[in-house]
């Protein structure tokens, strides 16, 4: 689709559609160019709003302890790739996932790591980063990588 004019219209020469997307691209760099500029202190800017977002997601469980992130996966049955992420108690900008593989439980820290003043997220060495944890358990639900196993469930949270 191509929607720089007034009206939308299909683009069904495939060398123009792929000159039209890489035009948008270059557009969109420069549009977001100004923006981090203007937004910098703003608390929806988007680097604020990746180190946020993921606590709208079932599978986050915020600030409990290693031993409760335990006690969940075991409560909901020691599946393999069963999972949760919590806020790490040793370090205060990391993240820690827990997984269960071969009915044994697993906690992997997820580690911040900054690259151009934007704030990204790893479980490995740096080799392969996200710019928001959904992004990470996206990419892991579908791809095992470092892990043991691919995540394949999330831990509900359960209110008592």
């Amino acid at each position: 689709m191509d929607f720089s004019g007034q009206t939308g219209r299909v683009i069904e020469n495939p060398a123009e559609a792929r000159s039209a997307a890489l035009e948008e691209g270059h557009a969109w760099r420069k549009r977001s160019k100004r923006m981090n500029i203007l937004e910098t202190q703003s608390p929806l800017h988007p680097s604020s709003l990746s180190t946020v977002i993921h606590r709208t997601q079932h599978w986050f469980h915020g600030r409990i302890s290693r031993e409760e992130s335990r006690r969940i996966v075991k409560q909901q049955g020691l599946v393999g790739g069963l999972f949760l992420l919590r806020d790490s108690q040793s370090n205060p900008k990391a993240f820690v996932l827990t997984l269960c593989h071969h009915q044994k439980i697993k906690n992997v820290q997820i580690l911040p790591c900054e690259d151009d003043r934007q704030t990204f997220f790893r479980l490995d060495d740096g080799n392969t980063k996200f710019s928001d944890l959904i992004q990470l358990v996206d990419f892991y639900q579908l791809h095992k990588g470092v892990l043991p196993c691919r995540l394949k469930h999330h831990c509900i949270g359960v209110a008592l």
